[in-house]
């Protein structure tokens, strides 16, 4: 299936907006603990099984999504992605206890943000722009998901404290409604490239054949898992960890929104990167340094100071492995099937952070402290590197040949 030709540019915006509004939004959720907590006496547990279900049902259910827009079209994904993440937040904003939250911040948003996010998104952008262009259009749709949380975060807090926590969702309930409308600009698939006229078309099948037997592709989903791991242990866990040490806990909401803002810069830099070196090199790099922002925050006192440091070091490696590890996939593999394989290594990422969240907590409630979760993240965070290096990058082709 073809479409008439349209700006790449037109693509990458609508995609890095789309991305903005429903990450944008998602990293807001926090803030409405405290208010539905004393209004309808969801407690924070209750509350903390809404989200996880959230981002558990947006790994498992992402690489069907993925297939989906793959064989429909994104455009078509993404708008009823938009579609139900409105009616999930308008559903929200009327439940009276725990079981209703769950039913809709929880499951139903989940399954929402499955058609809004980066696979469905990178995988339309990604048909859109040529190659050489690709690592950097995914890193400007990547820190899209930094601005919306840099803008929208605050936005949020406004609007809770002007509409309650019930007209805020409902005034997010609208802004998801323009992803509807945005999703027109990433619809269809460009025609078909001459250089690949030789090859018959690819069935879905052979493509996951092709991914399961490359050894790079199981090492990509072994990075992602690391990556979804650091992610979700540091945002749970970290203004708890810094509050232990003594510190204020606008240091911690501080060093949060620094990590944001620095993963701009970071996502942009990377996807440059990404059309300039080796992917596998640059992933490497990034888990590496990980490593050693991690143990040089560890060796020093904890201050303002250092918090402060941390944030915008690690900030800028946060997600900087999405533009790499997305474009890696296209790279081997093409981009034909690109929102399926990298739904599976996106699953892998949320696996990661459901581990992230929930084994740091387990950690420190089992020795009471963090002392072992921050080992285990440095571990974690070499291996990574490690797995990334032997990764055989280059593009593989379908067997199959037309007959002369």
């Amino acid at each position: 299936m073809t479409t008439v030709a349209r700006s790449p540019w037109i693509a990458l915006l609508c995609g890095a907006v789309i991305v903005t509004i429903a990450m944008g939004l998602r990293q807001s959720y926090g803030l409405l603990l405290r208010p539905v907590e004393l209004e309808i006496g969801v407690g924070r547990e209750a509350f903390g099984l809404a989200i996880a279900l959230q981002n558990l049902l947006l790994g498992l259910a992402q690489p069907f999504v993925g297939a989906i827009a793959d064989r429909h079209g994104a455009g078509r994904v993404a708008a009823a992605g938009g579609l139900l993440y409105a009616v999930s937040l308008v559903l929200a904003s009327q439940v009276s206890g725990a079981f209703g939250l769950q039913m809709t911040l929880g499951t139903l948003l989940g399954l929402a943000m499955t058609g809004v996010t980066f696979v469905v998104v990178l995988g339309a952008v990604g048909r859109f722009v040529p190659a050489e262009k690709r690592g950097l259009a995914f890193g400007i749709v990547t820190a899209g998901g930094s601005v919306g949380q840099f803008l929208l975060v605050p936005a949020m807090q406004m609007a809770i404290a002007g509409l309650g926590w019930r007209g805020a969702l409902l005034a997010g309930a609208a802004l998801a409604a323009l992803m509807v409308v945005l999703a027109a600009g990433i619809a269809g698939r460009p025609a078909t490239a001459p250089s690949a006229a030789s090859l018959p078309p690819q069935r879905l099948g052979e493509a996951l054949r092709q991914a399961g037997g490359h050894g790079g592709y199981w090492l990509l989903n072994v990075g992602f898992f690391v990556c979804g791991f650091h992610v979700a242990f540091i945002a749970t866990h970290l203004p708890a960890f810094l509050v232990d040490q003594g510190l204020d806990p606008s240091v911690g909401a501080r060093a949060l929104a620094l990590v944001g803002l620095f993963n701009i810069f970071g996502s942009y830099v990377f996807g440059l990167s990404a059309d300039r070196l080796r992917k596998k090199n640059v992933l490497a790099a990034i888990y590496f340094g990980r490593a050693v922002v991690i143990i040089g925050f560890l060796a020093v006192p904890f201050t303002p100071l250092s918090a402060t440091v941390f944030a915008c070091a690690m900030g800028f490696l946060w997600l900087g492995t999405v533009p790499l590890t997305s474009g890696l996939v296209g790279q081997i593999f093409g981009v034909r099937y690109l929102s399926t394989l990298f739904g599976i290594v996106f699953m892998s990422h949320q696996i990661g952070a459901f581990f992230g969240a929930w084994a740091a907590g387990l950690l420190f409630e089992r020795t009471g402290s963090y002392d072992l979760a921050w080992t285990v993240s440095i571990a974690l965070a070499v291996i990574a590197g490690l797995a990334n290096l032997p990764i055989r990058d280059a593009p593989v082709r379908s067997k199959a040949v037309v007959a002369a």
